[in-house]
């Protein structure tokens, strides 16, 4: 009875300890993996009048203790996150002198070269980006018109900087006939370069600090793109009503959004936020998918700079993509956003050959507050003890009673 009880409990603690509720299939497979173990447990016997408690007793009074299992067996949040360390092959005598040659090559040969194409595209950008934007300021459309086209050249550089090999399936997206977002997992900020050089999006991104900061400020503002700040829970609101006037505005630009709204290791899609999807519009889905046979293009931004990510690329053989540009999708009947949100996440997932996981990749940024943490201590603290005193009542009846 103890052991069917503490499935239901678990099955409980499932549905409610997180924001957002894992598949039916996930709960299945850990009640079952649980329900198996917990049998093990109590299939061992205890000698008589042991003053111990079994792993399913604790297990009967601990939520704190079965979730805590739960996460060491199958951990994927922190997978979503994990960059996957390529294995050596470079072990022995034959192979070492091969890998040496190579690391002269890319760093010696390649890497030179590639700083220079970046210099001298830069060079050619500035000379013509900076009298553009304020020698045409009268005249909007072809002042807009041509900083599309140098946004789209140094995007253009900088794949050409990692020696970048991308093949783009399906329709390039076009100047849009009606209105329109283009929404696209998320890996790292070159994804943004990746589809800028094809076409000239504005982008909903977090602001950054540094040079990158600086060119939010001046040559992706002159697109129309959108900052916000994840910290500041105003933004939120503030956000929303511009991507609603820019969705609207027929002048403005193709509008490109990050719905899961941070970066996940490209095995993985988290959860999309579904602000994309309430702006009563199109939305087209992109599959972005990186071969990782030269390097992991995956950005962890709280290991790494973005300059050390660049870095990276431009010291690696090639930086290898597939882009699919998908059927545009529009909300069905009695849909609600989260559903909508939901559909288009199956279709980049299974076009890329994803994993889709039940989670808010915002978690990564934020901890438990030490409030929460107190009262899960105290309630954990008072089921042990409540335990205890019903465990050694029974022992005590029962040796009054020999």
């Amino acid at each position: 009875m103890g052991i069917q009880r503490t499935g239901v409990k678990v099955s409980n603690q499932l549905r409610d300890s997180s924001l957002f509720r894992p598949s039916q299939s996930e709960v299945d497979l850990y009640q079952h993996d649980m329900e198996d173990f917990l049998l093990d447990s109590a299939a061992e016997p205890a000698a008589p009048h042991q003053n111990k408690l079994l792993l399913c007793d604790l297990l009967d009074i601990s939520g704190v203790l079965s979730e805590a299992a739960s996460a060491i067996v199958d951990d994927s949040f922190t997978r979503c996150f994990k960059s996957n360390i390529p294995e050596p092959w470079n072990w022995n005598i034959y192979l070492l002198p091969l890998w040496c040659l190579g690391v002269i090559v890319r760093y010696c040969i390649l890497f030179p070269v590639r700083v220079l194409l970046l210099t001298v595209g830069w060079i050619i950008f500035l000379g013509a980006f900076i009298p553009v934007h304020f020698i045409l300021r009268k005249h909007d459309h072809m002042r807009r018109k041509i900083e599309r086209g140098l946004v789209e050249f140094i995007c253009s550089v900088f794949v050409a900087s990692w020696t970048g090999v991308v093949k783009y399936h399906g329709p390039r997206p076009s100047r849009r006939p009606r209105q329109q977002v283009f929404v696209a997992n998320h890996t790292s900020m070159i994804d943004f370069i990746i589809l800028e050089q094809m076409t000239a999006f504005a982008v909903i991104m977090q602001k950054h600090p540094g040079w990158v900061g600086l060119l939010q400020n001046t040559v992706l503002e002159s697109l129309g793109c959108i900052w916000f700040n994840r910290t500041e829970s105003k933004d939120r609101h503030v956000v929303g009503e511009k991507l609603r006037k820019h969705v609207i505005d027929p002048e403005s630009n193709l509008l490109l959004i990050f719905p899961e709204g941070t970066c996940v290791n490209n095995e993985y899609i988290v959860m999309f936020k579904k602000g994309a999807f309430e702006l009563d519009c199109t939305v087209c889905p992109v599959a972005i998918k990186y071969n990782k046979i030269f390097v992991d293009a995956f950005w962890n931004s709280r290991k790494q700079s973005f300059t050390m990510h660049l870095l990276r690329l431009m010291t690696s053989w090639a930086v290898v993509c597939d882009v699919w540009y998908l059927e545009p999708q529009t909300i069905r009947p009695n849909e609600t956003p989260i559903e909508f949100a939901e559909r288009v996440r199956d279709m980049i997932a299974k076009r890329a050959g994803i994993k889709k996981v039940a989670w808010d990749g915002y978690l990564k940024y934020y901890r438990p507050s030490s409030k929460l943490t107190e009262k899960m201590q105290q309630k954990f603290a008072e089921s042990m003890l409540r335990r205890l005193r019903t465990k050694t009542s029974d022992e005590d009846l029962s040796t009054s009673m020999e």
